[in-house]
């Protein structure tokens, strides 16, 4: 198991963006983020060369595996049972937040993954619900105790990135109140009373992610690659902005050149600085990576 640091110069070095690099790291006379020196969040990434064939097919024991090893490698478990149990309880009842985006959607393999461990832990499949859009009428969603957020990366339109914070948007009946300044407030979603100290996993699905694009609902597969990985922690603001490392790498790789996302996901950021939701700073996050190395980026 390889454990990496990613430096705060680093992801200035990566990113290019002098929106956020200006705003958030420089000009100022002291850090931009507050948490207590040394303290680290934990991000997992695995990756696993076999998870996706040359036919774009997924392939649901090596998800299932990936899913399970990544798991305890953040809890510090030996065996998935005993890391799910820290996750949730027989008694919860576990919403299931996904996206099905039809261009590239949350694997239902992953889903089924998931929704199996939640089982074995002995939750009732009565109080398990799998879904993306229709929330506010879900009663899974409006009872629920458990969230477990999972989504694939992806550019956007509106807000840079499409990753963990914004898969949230659908708890509330005006999405559209979030879209101001590239959606800099997203982390405000997590506030909302079906969502605040509900979630209990996050993981962002970059399997083939989409790493450029123009218009509101921009695809073409030729800006998509097979990165064959999850990242997964408790913490999505770290999730997030490893993502964004990923992304960011790749179209420089691709483009030959710098290639800032545009526009920048900032909502990343000050879901740290402005709403301490959680951790961008990547100095603080600790990334274990595991499984197939080539071509991870990062």
């Amino acid at each position: 198991m390889e454990k990496n640091v990613l430096t705060r110069r680093d992801f200035l070095k990566t990113t290019s963006s002098a929106a956020i690099a200006g705003a958030l790291f420089l000009g100022t006379s002291r850090d931009a983020f507050s948490e207590e020196v040394g303290k680290k969040t934990r991000v997992v990434l695995i990756r696993d060369n076999a998870v996706v064939d040359e036919a774009g097919k997924i392939d649901p024991n090596v998800v299932q595996n990936m899913l399970d090893t990544s798991v305890t490698a953040l809890l510090g478990e030996k065996d998935p049972a005993a890391a799910w149990k820290r996750i949730v309880k027989p008694e919860d009842i576990v919403g299931i937040k996904t996206n099905n985006w039809g261009h590239l959607p949350t694997p239902e393999a992953l889903e089924l993954a998931i929704q199996k461990r939640v089982l074995e832990v002995g939750v009732s499949e009565k109080n398990i619900g799998i879904r993306d859009q229709g929330l506010l009428d879900d009663e899974i969603f409006k009872k629920a105790t458990a969230l477990i957020n999972v989504r694939p990366l992806r550019t956007h339109h509106w807000a840079g990135v499409g990753t963990l914070l914004k898969n949230y948007i659908m708890f509330t009946p005006a999405p559209w109140e979030y879209h101001d300044d590239s959606c800099a407030d997203l982390a405000k979603l997590w506030k909302l009373p079906l969502v605040e100290g509900k979630t209990r996993l996050n993981i962002l699905v970059v399997m083939t992610p989409l790493f450029h694009g123009a218009g509101p609902h921009h695809f073409n597969p030729e800006y998509t690659w097979p990165y064959k990985g999850l990242l997964v922690g408790f913490d999505p603001v770290a999730v997030d902005s490893t993502g964004v490392r990923i992304l960011v790498a790749k179209r420089k790789e691709y483009f030959k050149e710098e290639r800032p996302l545009n526009p920048p996901p900032k909502h990343i950021f000050l879901a740290d600085t402005r709403h301490h939701l959680g951790t961008a700073d990547p100095e603080k996050i600790e990334l274990i990576t595991l499984g197939w190395d080539e071509g991870r980026l990062i």
